[in-house]
């Protein structure tokens, strides 16, 4: 390499043989994200042989930028405090943002606002927009795409060319039913993090079909219920479950905050968890090890989402071509007592 050009992330991935997401994520240490020990090394070394230091002055926009970022939540504020997962998310995306030089102003917009990003832009002069819990019907998210502001989801918008960082959520969902059908369950519910007009409620559930036919089980219309993100809506929904005939004997519930409702309705209806009724979760969020009973899981790299995410929008309004548009990151089903019997 000629001595007067310096080197680049791009030269560290190409020297490892991974992407540049991967290539931050080791460098920057950030937790939670599946990195074997073999890939870490290797990113180590190619950076040690390279010489490769971050160009800290290479981050700052030209004049005339906010160097900020407007992180959107797709929720009201009750959502938002409720929503234990998010925080995690935050942090990672803070983190990103200030390993470049950029700050992060988060702005709830209630699903009924239709102006909430353009006004973001307009009125918080913000350089790009990160959308967290994107919707099918985001009319506004997709006119600003088209019209050239940087936009990065955490989440996935079909059928448009959005770049976004999200889990692989179809196939944690469907691991947390093969974990509920090989403890002997055929009578499998489901309750649903957020309203099915959210694209991450709708790859949740397809991951529930597609584990329920490949087992060869009949899809109950009845055993689908929606949760909206709290506590209350996880008990209504269970509520909802244990008055049918004959009741589901265990449920998925795909957000961790909407299953401790759930575990809340089975125990007011004087039934036991898992004995009656096992319950799964999504999300491994920080007190899913410390419930009554301890909450089985798919646990997701809360952190590394927001982190990935934040820094692949600063990349884009830095002018920089991303290795993938599209990223996904892996899961991992944690089981504890919630759905094991004794």
């Amino acid at each position: 390499m000629s001595a007067s050009k310096r080197t680049t992330s791009v030269d560290v991935a190409k020297r490892a043989g991974v992407s540049r997401t991967t290539v931050s994520f080791v460098l920057n240490n950030v937790p939670d994200v599946s990195i074997s020990p073999s890939t870490r090394q290797r990113v180590l070394e190619a950076a040690k042989s390279l010489n490769y230091h971050p160009d800290m002055a290479g981050r700052k926009l030209a004049s005339g930028k906010s160097n900020t970022i407007g992180l959107v939540i797709r929720q009201n504020p009750e959502q938002v405090f409720a929503d234990a997962f998010l925080l995690q998310v935050v942090l990672g995306v803070e983190g990103a943002a200030a390993e470049r030089g950029f700050h992060v102003l988060l702005k709830p917009v209630e699903p009924d606002d239709q102006h909430g990003y353009a006004r973001l832009i307009h009125e918080n002069y913000v350089d790009g927009i990160l959308v967290s819990g994107p919707r099918e019907d985001d009319a506004e998210i997709i006119r600003l795409h088209k019209q050239g502001v940087p936009i990065m989801l955490m989440g996935q918008l079909p059928d448009t060319d959005i770049p976004f960082v999200d889990i692989n959520a179809i196939a944690g969902a469907a691991a947390a039913v093969y974990h509920l059908i090989g403890q002997g369950h055929r009578r499998i519910a489901m309750i649903t993090n957020a309203p099915l007009t959210y694209t991450s409620a709708q790859q949740r559930r397809d991951g529930y079909h597609q584990a329920l036919k490949q087992a060869n089980l009949e899809i109950h219309d009845a055993y689908l219920q929606e949760g909206n993100y709290t506590p209350a809506s996880g008990f209504a929904a269970m509520t909802r479950l244990l008055e049918l005939t004959p009741r589901p004997t265990a449920v998925f519930v795909a957000s961790d905050v909407v299953a401790m409702g759930a575990i809340q309705a089975i125990k007011r209806a004087s039934l036991r968890v898992p004995d009656d009724v096992a319950v799964v979760g999504f999300d491994d969020v920080p007190l899913a090890e410390y419930y009554d009973p301890p909450l089985t899981t798919i646990r997701l790299p809360a952190y590394g989402l927001g982190w990935a995410a934040g820094d692949r929008l600063v990349r884009m309004i830095e002018g920089d071509n991303l290795d993938t548009p599209r990223l996904l990151l892996d899961s991992e089903l944690v089981v504890r007592q919630s759905s094991v019997k004794n």
